[in-house]
């Protein structure tokens, strides 16, 4: 027999749960219907496509010309639903809407360049620079913002947006595997400032803001450069995505949350809507993204899942797990970063650029090889799989 308190649960969670599901199956069916047009269209038409660069890898040519507007069928399709299905006085609503229009914006106008002007398309500074700006955006809501907050507190009587009583200095987030040092896996970033001087701990924001922009930064781009080999990114996307929605769902409710040991998060359960229906795009476009694809995100589809995914993240106080979570989003970045460098170094040393990877990222290395990118995709797939369950352990321990 249910006792009161999971009978009430079920009552206030079931109407999300309805919408969450609604939402899916809406934007599922939206973007299926758009992209099947765009692709039909492509075939009649011969409109303007993917420019590929030369990089001497097989079947490369054979994807000149396929259609790159999918990266805007995600984010129309995902908006619509949500907007239909969602409040919209909700913060962590509007913090996504916000980060997908506005990385949305910033890889459309990288994909315009691309075609029109140059193929290497918008300079990495400006992407840096942009993505930056999303970052400062993020964390000064996050960590400012009197509706945030992790705990029940009484309503701040002062109306401004930047006003904090001083108890409430600092910004909890989850720390994995350290539950029996932390309660709940809590971790407070004051913390870092307390150890030294405890007046210090008013001015954590400097050392929040800072890491929210490192990693929004960070898996943007690194969504970006695994957007390399048909589906990869789509791919590898819906399982993170899928994660964060069941992070969010025991984040949202007190009873699970207590019972997983994760930080209760008032008001979160908004967002379940909002992962459900960006989870039904990115398969919807897998279905005609997966080898041989049919069309592509374009950088308007990979800096968009980048930066949702971080600001999801964040949202959740999650954001410390994203190494694991995105580990491979982690591991192309850091590819490109190593071959870079070592490059530089050993042309500086030696007077001959030297590299460590075949070709960077990664996923370029293993196609030097001589693997198949449909193997590639599919042990990037197995990977994550691990790694959302790594995820999972390392939380509940």
């Amino acid at each position: 027999m249910m006792n009161y308190s999971t009978y009430t649960f079920l009552i206030n969670i079931n109407p999300i749960f309805y919408r969450a599901i609604i939402t899916f199956f809406l934007s599922f069916c939206i973007a299926l219907i758009l992209y099947q047009i765009i692709i039909c269209w492509n075939k009649k038409n011969s409109i303007i496509g993917e420019q590929i660069r030369d990089l001497g890898l097989f079947g490369q040519k054979e994807k000149e010309g396929t259609p790159t507007m999918g990266g805007l069928v995600i984010i129309f399709s995902t908006l619509i639903s949500t907007i239909f299905f969602s409040n919209l006085n909700n913060v962590y609503v509007l913090m996504l809407i916000m980060t997908t229009l506005y990385m949305g914006c910033l890889g459309f106008i990288d994909d315009y360049i691309k075609i029109k002007h140059s193929k290497k398309g918008l300079g990495i500074m400006g992407k840096i620079f942009s993505q930056v700006i999303l970052g400062i955006f993020i964390g000064i809501t996050m960590y400012f913002n009197t509706s945030i907050s992790t705990i029940q507190k009484q309503k701040v009587e002062s109306k401004n947006f930047f006003s904090l009583k001083k108890e409430e200095y600092g910004f909890k987030t989850t720390i994995p595997i350290f539950s029996y040092i932390y309660h709940n896996n809590e971790f407070n970033y004051a913390y870092l400032l307390n150890w030294y001087n405890k007046k210090w701990k008013k001015y954590t924001w400097i050392i929040f803001i800072p890491i929210v922009v490192v990693i929004i930064t960070f898996i943007s781009n690194g969504s970006n450069l695994t957007d390399g080999i048909d589906g990869l990114t789509a791919g590898i996307s819906s399982i993170i995505f899928a994660t964060l929605s069941v992070l969010s769902i025991i984040s949202s409710n007190k009873i699970y949350s207590s019972y997983f040991h994760f930080i209760y998060i008032p008001h979160l359960e908004e967002i379940i809507i909002f992962s459900f229906s960006f989870l039904g795009s990115l398969i919807s476009f897998l279905w005609y993204n997966t080898y041989p694809a049919q069309i592509f995100m374009g950088d308007t589809g990979s800096l968009t899942i980048g930066g949702v995914i971080a600001t999801l993240a964040i949202i959740n106080r999650k954001e410390l797990t994203l190494p694991i979570l995105c580990g491979i989003f982690f591991i192309e970045n850091i590819s490109v970063i190593i071959q870079v460098l070592y490059f530089r170094y050993s042309k500086k040393k030696y007077g001959i650029g030297k590299r460590i990877f075949l070709m960077s990222p990664l996923h370029h290395h293993f196609q030097k090889l001589g693997y198949h990118e449909n193997k590639i995709f599919n042990r990037f797939i197995i990977i994550q799989m691990m790694l959302s369950m790594l995820v999972f352990i390392l939380l509940i321990i």
